[in-house]
């Protein structure tokens, strides 16, 4: 039993011995493999170092050479630099004592000219004083006198030019005296018309006055401002007066009141209605009329908008004189006066025509009716010869035609007929009174006298108070201040009268 249990155990000794021993040889070759590929790993990573050794040598080899070679530059340019500085310095230094000699040069030269200068303001003090005691004059009245003697000269020759001057300007002519009126070219329509700026509204009776104003002035002032007039309601019986300068706005307004005063119904919200009515009604009339007004002169190929603006002129008056119908009697005069000069007769037509339709512009605008209407038909097409009539007719461009020529005086013919314009009385009068005493305000004026109907105006100088050079000073101030403070048509006269009387008694 003994042996049968020892053989079996001495197998399974026998069996791990020789397991272990397998395995001792596995790991053996295990650990010799992994030894054998540590060398050769080893091995690689020393070559490899050694490679990257010998590239950074030569990388830091090249880096010195490099920076050896970069040194030698700078030091190279270093020194070019030092020598031209040095050659600098050296070229200061010399300069520097240059203007150090140059220097000590003028510092003598200045001391020489000091010592004659004040040997000269001695001498010169010296001179004065025996002048003055040769003369037994003192300075200032030498100057005073001198003075004097120039300026009594300096008189004489200014008065002799402006006598000349004076002289070729009425040599000129009419062209140089219109040239010298072009200012007073007026376009507003308060300077055009002073006196036609209202018109009186007939009412059914007196109660209607009190409507018309409304409670606390309500309706007056809805009026007023959706019509751009003045309402003035005063003492005058059954009737109201409707003011405004725009002659346009002034229609508007009337036709607007009588409407109102006929309808009975006189409230703001009706007051804006009726006015906005009366306003596009208007606009179809003056259509209309600038279409007839063109019919009746025989002026064709006129846009619309040039016709309707021609229409405006159907509510303008200048001196009692319509413009519409002004314009109309133009052109046929324009057509007459072409005829019989072998001109063309539809550019003098069409010039005479639309020679005022500046004047229907919105007086706001800058500029004179000529040069505006000008530039407006210029905008519609309208013929350049025909533009330049218009702008021309008061000179204020050339006249480049003889149709332009025509234009102004067709313009004059219409203008200056017996009854195409008056002036009111009133107005006149004022006038009158107004030039003369402006002109009698001026120092020196002993009495002032306005006639030709005011085209001219005669003033009588007291002779110790203004000279002759003085006198026609005084004309040319008085002409410029009546330019700037009235208003007038055509030009005025200014004549300055000079009398020296001298009186003695035989006894």
């Amino acid at each position: 039993m003994n042996q049968q249990f020892f053989t079996p155990a001495l197998a399974l000794l026998l069996g791990l011995l020789v397991g272990y021993m397998a395995h001792r040889f596995q790991e053996e070759r295990r650990r010799q493999k992994d030894q054998s590929k540590a060398e050769d790993i080893l091995k690689g990573a020393s070559e490899q170092a050694r490679l990257i050794e010998i590239q950074a040598r030569d990388n830091a080899l090249k880096v010195m050479q490099d920076a050896e070679k970069e040194l030698k530059e700078r030091r190279h340019e270093l020194n070019q630099d030092e020598s031209r500085l040095q050659k600098r310095r050296t070229e200061l230094d010399d300069r520097v004592e240059k203007l150090e000699s140059r220097e000590q040069v003028l510092n003598k030269r200045q001391s020489t000219v000091d010592r004659r200068a004040n040997e000269v303001d001695k001498k010169y003090e010296e001179q004065i004083e025996k002048l003055q005691e040769i003369s037994q004059m003192t300075t200032d009245e030498a100057r005073e006198l001198i003075l004097a003697e120039v300026e009594k000269d300096a008189r004489g020759d200014m008065a002799r030019i402006i006598r000349q001057i004076e002289a070729e300007a009425r040599e000129d002519g009419e062209k140089r005296a219109r040239r010298l009126i072009a200012d007073a070219i007026q376009r507003v329509a308060s300077e055009h018309v002073s006196e036609v700026t209202s018109k009186i509204v007939p009412l059914p009776n007196d109660d209607m006055k009190g409507r018309i104003v409304g409670r606390n002035g309500r309706n007056i002032r809805a009026f007023e401002q959706a019509a751009g007039v003045d309402v003035i309601v005063d003492d005058t019986p059954e009737a109201v007066t409707i003011s405004c300068f725009d002659s346009v706005r002034r229609e508007i307004g009337r036709r607007a009141m009588a409407r109102l005063t006929l309808d009975g119904r006189i409230h703001p919200a009706h007051i804006e209605k009726i006015i906005k009515e009366e306003t596009k009604a208007v606009d179809k009339v003056m259509a209309e009329a600038g279409e007839q007004a063109a019919y009746d002169a025989g002026v064709r190929g006129l846009k619309p908008e040039v016709l309707r603006m021609m229409g405006r002129l159907k509510f303008r008056t200048s001196y009692g004189q319509n413009q519409l119908a002004h314009a109309v009697e133009v052109a046929k005069l324009a057509s007459i006066l072409a005829a019989e000069l072998g001109a063309n007769i539809e550019i003098a037509k069409m010039g005479g025509f639309l020679h005022d339709v500046g004047k229907a512009m919105d007086h706001n605008q800058e500029g004179t009716h000529a040069m505006l209407g000008a530039e407006f038909c210029r905008r519609y097409g309208v013929n350049e010869k025909v533009v330049n009539a218009i702008a021309s007719h008061h000179h204020e461009v050339d006249q480049e035609s003889v149709e332009a020529v025509i234009a102004e005086a067709a313009d004059a013919i219409s203008g200056a007929r017996p009854g195409a314009r008056r002036e009111d009385l009133e107005a006149y009068i004022k006038r009158i009174r107004a030039l003369e005493e402006l002109a009698a305000s001026f120092k020196g004026v002993q009495k002032a006298y306005a006639i030709q109907a005011g085209r001219e105006v005669r003033i009588i100088v007291r002779p110790e108070d203004i000279d002759d050079f003085t006198a026609g000073k005084l004309a040319r101030d008085i002409a410029k201040q009546i330019e700037e403070t009235m208003q007038y048509p055509g030009q005025i006269k200014v004549i300055v009268i000079r009398e020296t009387r001298a009186i003695d008694y035989a006894k």
